[in-house]
């Protein structure tokens, strides 16, 4: 039986712009299992970013309640609530947010290396791991700026899994990217997630990609388009 890693409840999120109050977020419900996939698609502008990145914690909802793993989540200090983000979250978005001074390897350490009493030595050889497994092995010293955009967004993915998360956060993981391009993207990130057992929500405005998820939800205003 599936274990329960993220639930939502009527998520509202509003943004003051100076003259009038701006609601982005309309009242979300969401549950996502431990391997399930979910893609999350609709036109620029209904608020499917915003969404991610307050279930991802990396912004609080107006209103409502996020529970990871079973423990309230949007309600804790900023401290405590990127301690919890470290431990059961992968972050993927359109454009990778690799740090330029570092080569592959060296982003791929990063979010591990912020977990007290972990040792370089076994991170750098879990990052090796992980980049032979997106086909980099042969990229380690490289930084972001001398990779192709696919190559920097398989760092990304590795990046992303270094922590062993349960579930992957996606932001147009293939937005950035040719067809060809995406699709391989999209295809390795499909297996490592298969491989693992984690859960993922992947947002996207691309449909085609969306079709092969267990569930597909679309957003319109800031709503689920049948609610």
């Amino acid at each position: 039986m599936n274990k329960l890693i993220l639930q939502a409840k009527n998520i509202q999120r509003s943004f003051y712009d100076g003259r009038n109050t701006v609601e982005v977020l309309r009242g979300i419900d969401i549950e996502v299992q431990q391997g399930e996939f979910v893609a999350v698609i609709g036109a620029s502008g209904s608020g499917k970013s915003t969404l991610l990145h307050v279930l991802g914690g990396l912004d609080r909802p107006t209103q409502g309640e996020i529970y990871l793993k079973g423990q309230r989540f949007d309600s804790l200090d900023e401290t405590t609530r990127g301690h919890l983000r470290n431990q059961h979250l992968g972050f993927v978005y359109q454009f990778h947010h690799l740090l330029p001074e570092f080569s592959a390897l060296e982003n791929v350490c990063m979010p591990l290396m912020l977990r007290q009493g972990t040792q370089f030595k076994q991170v750098k050889a879990k990052a090796e791991q992980l980049l032979e497994r997106v086909g980099l092995s042969h990229r380690l010293t490289h930084k972001p700026g001398e990779l192709s955009g696919g190559e920097r967004q398989r760092v990304a993915l590795a990046r992303a899994l270094v922590t062993d998360p349960d579930l992957i956060l996606a932001d147009e993981p293939t937005g950035n990217l040719d067809r060809h391009t995406a699709q391989g993207i999209f295809e390795l990130l499909t297996e490592l997630r298969q491989e693992r057992n984690m859960a993922m929500l992947i947002v996207t405005h691309d449909e085609s990609l969306a079709q092969s998820a267990d569930r597909m939800l679309q957003m319109r205003d800031g709503r689920w388009l049948d609610s």
